[in-house]
């Protein structure tokens, strides 16, 4: 859990605060494959990834669609299970062994009550997903597949290097041939 513990000292949290924190979160081991949340399950947690990368996917039409991966460093939540505790609209699972520190709904309520800087920050992580999730939304209406890979050249160049072509095409809402298509324009 030294990740969670570097993340929360970087945002200002120490001492007894961190302390609460550090408590409140579990770290988890998830070997590849291993799924983390299950469509129609509801999503009891949310985490920081500490190794390895987590996909979130549904299947449609017997293909699994990615919507986004979440890398080393990056939170993971699967918003609508967990916030409405209904069951997933989609499937997460581990792309490589992976490990990740997890709170539960419970304990996050807990450090959200005890800890205003917390509530902040907790509040803050809300803000971006939604805003995250209503951009997406909007780029695979308004974009081409060509400025949304520009687009994630711009913002997100980390998840380029790290997440496999089949899931990155994917998310882009094209096929891997396409996408490769779309490298070699851009370069």
């Amino acid at each position: 859990m030294r990740k969670v513990q570097s993340y929360f000292e970087s945002l200002g949290f120490s001492g007894e605060d961190l302390e609460k924190i550090l408590n409140a979160f579990e770290l988890r081991h998830f070997s590849k494959n291993d799924f983390l949340v299950e469509e129609g399950k509801i999503s009891r947690y949310i985490g920081l990834v500490e190794s390895g990368m987590f996909q979130y996917y549904v299947i449609k039409d017997g293909e699994e669609v990615t919507s986004y991966v979440s890398i080393e460093n990056t939170f993971f939540a699967s918003v609508y299970s967990f916030i409405g505790e209904k069951p997933a609209l989609e499937n997460v699972k581990a792309l490589t062994d992976s490990s990740i520190s997890l709170v539960s709904k419970t304990n996050l309520k807990m450090l959200v009550a005890e800890i205003p800087a917390f509530k902040d920050f907790y509040i803050g992580l809300l803000e971006a997903s939604i805003c995250g999730i209503d951009a997406s939304r909007h780029d695979l209406i308004v974009l081409t597949a060509e400025q949304r890979y520009e687009k994630l050249l711009k913002t997100e160049p980390h998840l380029l290097q790290h997440i496999p072509l089949q899931h990155l095409a994917s998310m882009l809402g094209v096929t891997p041939r396409h996408l490769s298509r779309i490298r070699n324009k851009i370069r």
